[in-house]
């Protein structure tokens, strides 16, 4: 190695440290979902649970919220149940909601567990439903009245066991599954439920890691990539179409978690190799922020 290339690499340090400093003690909910989950390749399936590492070595309070869509309609699909959504909800009769519960505790949340426990990190798996309360949910993100089966919407977080794991030096893992007022498991969409988390917590940073670059003001275009977009801009990009299907959830969760105390909202690529550290310690980032405005 020459010294242009170590004068580099000390230069990336000395660029992150003030960041490192700044969040040292913070709370980041990361939510970890998106094909690269499925990636066969185990060194791109680690890569997160590296960043993810990382963020608790310097001193970050993380916590993971882990979809499993893509695990939970090959399990479907396995039992001859056939997978339907309505505005990038799925719909979970009551033949689904076991297989959805089993398959999110017992498959991906352990599978997400290893892969930080194999960088180096403390996970503490956590089934949704131990921390998390729900009503069913009647409207979709427009309002209008939907009835997808045993889906919930998120009322409360059990804010003191999640806290109780970070106080053990424990990385908390949660499945988007929460228990509704009937005592019965049902589903929850991932994102709204990294956004309800992280407004509970109060964390200083939410991140949803998927497999697009960020918000594209032309899907087609990968180049076309919205640095920062603000609150008051949302609403005409649903108009034009830029936020749609699975990214309605994902902008809907982002918003509300930032009236309720988030200080900033980050979508970002979990392909691009540390994404997470590139979007958090570096000055440009490399996807999109939600702010106020």
């Amino acid at each position: 190695m020459n010294v242009a290339e170590i004068t580099a690499k000390a230069k990336v340090l000395l660029e992150a440290l003030p960041y490192i400093q700044d969040f040292r003690g913070s709370t980041f909910v990361v939510k970890y979902g998106g094909s690269f989950m499925d990636d066969p390749d185990p060194a791109a399936r680690t890569r997160v649970a590296h960043d993810i590492a990382f963020f608790a070595a310097v001193g970050i309070n993380v916590v993971v919220v882990h979809g499993g869509g893509k695990a939970i309609t090959r399990a479907m699909e396995g039992s001859g149940l056939k997978a339907n959504f309505i505005n990038g909800l799925r719909v979970t009769d009551e033949a689904t909601i076991t297989l959805v519960k089993k398959t999110l505790d017992e498959v991906v949340n352990k599978e997400v567990c290893a892969a930080i426990t194999a960088a180096g990190g403390k996970p503490k798996g956590l089934a949704g439903d131990a921390v998390l309360v729900c009503q069913k949910l009647t409207t979709d993100d427009s309002g209008k009245t939907v009835d997808l089966g045993y889906v919930g919407e998120v009322t409360e977080v059990k804010v003191k066991l999640i806290k109780k794991e970070i106080g053990e030096g424990f990385i908390p893992v949660i499945s988007p599954v929460a228990e509704g007022y009937d005592g019965k498991p049902y589903n929850v969409n991932a994102d709204l439920v990294a956004g309800r988390v992280a407004s509970a917590l109060r964390a200083r940073r939410l991140v949803y890691m998927s497999d697009v670059p960020g918000l594209l003001s032309n899907p087609a275009d990968p180049a076309s990539l919205i640095s920062t977009l603000k609150i008051s801009q949302v609403d005409d990009l649903k108009k034009k179409g830029v936020i749609d299907k699975g990214m309605r959830p994902k902008v809907q969760s982002a918003i509300r978690a930032l009236e309720e105390g988030v200080q900033r909202v980050h979508f970002i690529d979990g392909r691009l190799p540390h994404s997470l550290l590139l979007e958090i310690f570096t000055d440009k980032g490399i996807g999109t922020e939600i702010v106020h405005g």
